[in-house]
């Protein structure tokens, strides 16, 4: 059932998370039942010549940092496909691609298209909060025949966070493609960080705000499994950066057991999925070795 806006107001304003991660849990459970995804992701430096390892267990390689020119950008998405073996590539944060099409004078639409060609599928991330104009920079996404990896949000929107998330539900009902919200900020301000109860209490009312976007993201690798798992019983059902190495401690503190425990230990069911959002085969998950340059 929508949540009114005058529920929200009243949710917001309280101090209640139990009311307010139980109302979360329930629209969560209505659209995806107790089936929670992860994807374990590669990392690879922006740089040309950095060393890529993209071992068959990653479900995304990912490019990550500023390149410093769109011919860098081009031939850094171009190494990685060459390595990626079929492993979805994502890379880049929107903004930062826009900046760069200004900086060499083309379009963004045309960088775009040329980073496709070389091989990348995704966006890696848009943080809405960056944006000059988020509807365009979506649509040219869309148009160039790429994906946007995820919709994220750069700074905390405290202390009233329902802002943001009506512009995000809005955002969604122009441009019809978002698959992911990861509404817990990028960059933490270390004068005045935010509280555990904050990030939960966040996250719940982005599941009941954002109804449109499919689904709600929280990231392993940046906030850590235990805020990730407390997210997960309050709205949240896909889990972002997950290591795809095997660990050197044994296969019960390997990631993927890790991952595994955490949101069975939250009564859901964990399913791996790739960059992509299909789901991956139990063979794709097995795989041992890598490639790397």
């Amino acid at each position: 059932m929508p949540v009114s806006e005058t529920d929200l107001t009243t949710l917001a304003s309280s101090h209640d998370i139990i009311a307010i991660g139980m109302r979360a849990d329930d629209v969560r459970r209505a659209r995806h039942g107790t089936t929670t995804t992860f994807v374990r992701v590669a990392t690879a430096a922006a740089e040309p010549g950095a060393p890529i390892a993209c071992l068959p267990s990653a479900g995304e390689l990912r490019i990550a940092g500023v390149p410093q020119s769109r011919a860098a950008a081009v031939e850094r998405v171009r190494q990685a496909a060459d390595l990626a073996a079929g492993v979805p590539v994502s890379g880049f944060s929107l903004p930062d691609l826009e900046a760069l099409s200004a900086q060499d004078g083309v379009t963004l639409r045309a960088l775009l298209e040329e980073l496709r060609a070389a091989g990348l599928e995704l966006v890696a991330d848009a943080p809405i909060d960056r944006l000059h104009d988020a509807r365009r920079a979506i649509e040219e996404v869309n148009i160039a025949g790429l994906s946007l990896a995820r919709l994220t949000v750069d700074k905390s929107p405290v202390p009233d966070p329902l802002p943001l998330l009506k512009r995000v539900c809005a955002l969604q009902r122009d441009v019809a493609v978002l698959r992911a919200f990861a509404p817990l900020p990028r960059r933490i301000n270390p004068a005045a960080p935010t509280t555990g109860y904050e990030d939960v209490k966040y996250v719940a009312l982005a599941r009941l705000v954002v109804d449109n976007v499919p689904s709600i993201q929280v990231d392993w690798s940046l906030y850590g499994p235990k805020l990730a798992q407390v997210a997960l019983t309050v709205g949240a059902d896909d889990v972002d950066g997950v290591s795809p190495e095997e660990g050197s401690e044994g296969p019960r503190r390997a990631p993927l057991e890790e991952i595994h425990r955490n949101i069975r230990a939250a009564g859901l069911e964990p399913v791996e999925r790739n960059g992509r959002f299909d789901r991956r085969p139990a063979a794709g998950r097995a795989a041992e070795g890598g490639r790397t340059r």
